[in-house]
């Protein structure tokens, strides 16, 4: 009897020893997940799905199981049928290292609905929580909250479309006032260059508190809240009359441009340097609102692939083409204000158009060549108030990708463009100003002169330059401002372009009248 019993005390402690020694493969597979070979390397996604698997498949005592290293934390649960939901918070776990904010996770009762139909044996949820962004380094190189990554898996299948979305809180120890958060899972397979990329599809962002980033997600992965520097959201409840208006505006603008360009075409025989940077500043414009109008149709595109790049470096040159030619417009408004002789430049509208539309060209590219990334569908974050809270919303356009080039080369470029042609439409009033003061001078005409320099405002794109002013209590009115006076600056144009041709018959009518005056006076 002694001599069974010593046999069956050391069975169970051999099955206990082989119990407690089971786990020490999944603390291996993590610590080599944490080595540096790993995080350059393509091995990493090979890792993490061996311990996935492991932790799906691997026996433990009690109701769940609990690994830790530096930067990874590992979390199994036995699961029945008659799940009634799991709430997971950092306070209650063992605390990571290297974690310094606190998340949590809750999970629903129907998580395990579905794979109840099938009447499992046992049910399996694992959780998996990285407090290092290396391992999830998409081609943005984006920034995430905390640098946390949570995961969770149920085994016997997927779970998707969840009616009652799993929540997933992230706490940070300062304000997020200032910053756009975005709540995305990792999309595996989503990229060329990497392993995977940062998607929000079937994730809702909320933000009850200025410290806290609430994600309503109707699935099962890896989650984690993007970050980016906003001074100013949209507003949910104004992004369909802005969006009513950029069409209306744009569509007007596209015909007013066209036929403007075709008017030019038909009379090219009359037309001088003028007119023709005139003209070239529509066909900027003309193809501005068309691949604007384009380009959330391609963004929202079931694969938008290389045609959303193609239309976004199509947007970016023709706002730089346009940029260029109302900097041409100020340069050619300084050389006929200014010169007091006749100034003539060899090929000049040759050089003009090789920098109107060549220069444009260059500058678009040039980073296309260095990295084709730069360029492609942008989530643009719109905010809707709610009760308890502030909830997010995402709306794409082909666009911008990177911040360093939509820095330099859309609002840097801008900037000076605007600057350049302010001080030019300053130095032109003033000019007209001391012409009107002069006893010489008629001031029919330098009255007439101011007017037309006033009309120059819209010549020379100053209404461009609201764009500085999103921020503060000068965010709505400069939406609307903004919206109505550049979409329709087409039409402005195609306005300013009639009158001058009237003008010009006018006055070539009148000296016409003139000269047969003074040939029938005897």
């Amino acid at each position: 009897m002694d001599c069974c019993g010593a046999i069956f005390l050391c069975l169970c402690l051999l099955m206990l020893q082989n119990a407690a020694a089971e786990p020490r493969k999944e603390l291996r597979i993590m610590e080599n997940m944490e080595a540096p070979k790993a995080r350059s390397s393509f091995s990493f996604p090979g890792q993490l799905h061996q311990l996935e698997q492991m932790l799906l498949n691997t026996s433990f005592p009690g109701h769940n199981l609990t690994l830790q290293t530096a930067t990874i934390q590992s979390l199994a649960f036995k699961l029945s049928c008659d799940f009634s939901g799991l709430s997971l918070t950092s306070a209650a776990m063992k605390r990571v290292p290297q974690a310094r904010s606190q998340h949590a996770m809750q999970f629903p009762s129907e998580l395990t609905l579905d794979a109840c139909k099938t009447r499992p044996r046992e049910l399996r949820l694992i959780c998996i929580y990285f407090s290092n962004a290396h391992f999830f380094k998409d081609e943005n190189n984006s920034s995430l909250l905390n640098n946390y990554v949570l995961g969770a898996q149920l085994s016997h299948g997927h779970v998707n479309n969840l009616r009652d979305p799993v929540n997933i809180s992230f706490w940070h120890n300062q304000s997020l006032e200032g910053y756009t958060t975005t709540c995305v899972f990792w999309k595996e397979g989503a990229s060329k260059q990497h392993w995977g990329a940062w998607s929000p599809e079937g994730c809702h962002t909320e933000q009850p508190s200025p410290f806290q980033v609430l994600c309503r997600c109707n699935h099962l992965t890896y989650f984690a809240v993007l970050m980016q520097l906003s001074p100013a959201l949209v507003p949910a409840e104004l992004l369909a009359p802005l969006t009513y208006i950029s069409l209306v505006g744009c569509s007007i603008s596209i015909v007013a441009s066209l036929l403007t360009v075709l008017l030019h075409f038909h009379a090219r025989k009359q037309s001088d340097s003028l007119t023709r940077i005139h003209v070239n500043l529509h066909a900027s414009v003309l193809l501005l609102n068309i691949t604007f109008l384009l380009s959330p149709t391609f963004a929202t595109s079931p694969v938008p692939g290389a045609a959303c790049t193609a239309l976004a470096a199509a947007l970016h040159y023709a706002l730089l083409s346009c940029l260029t030619w109302m900097a041409i417009e100020g340069f050619n408004l300084y050389l006929f204000l200014g010169r007091v002789y006749n100034t003539y430049i060899r090929r000049y509208m040759l050089k003009l158009c090789v920098l109107g539309w060549g220069a444009p060209a260059l500058l678009v590219l040039l980073p296309l060549a260095v990295k084709s990334s730069v360029y492609g569908p942008c989530t643009i974050a719109v905010f809707d108030s709610w009760e308890n809270g502030t909830g997010f919303q995402n709306t794409s356009i082909c666009w911008v990708r990177s911040p360093v080039v939509h820095s330099v080369l859309v609002m840097g470029y801008g900037g000076l463009t605007s600057l350049f042609n302010l001080v030019v439409l300053a130095w032109a009033l003033w000019t007209l100003r001391r012409l009107r003061a002069r006893a010489d001078a008629p001031s029919a005409r330098a009255c007439r002169d101011t007017v037309t320099v006033l009309g120059l405002t819209v010549l020379l794109g100053t209404t461009w330059a609201l764009a500085f002013f999103s921020f503060g209590i000068f965010l709505l009115p400069q939406l609307f401002l903004f919206t109505i006076l550049n979409s329709l600056y087409g039409f402005f144009l195609f306005l300013w372009f009639c009158s001058q041709r009237c003008r010009s018959e006018a006055e070539a009518k009148a000296k016409i009248e003139a000269f047969s005056s003074s040939q029938t006076t005897p």
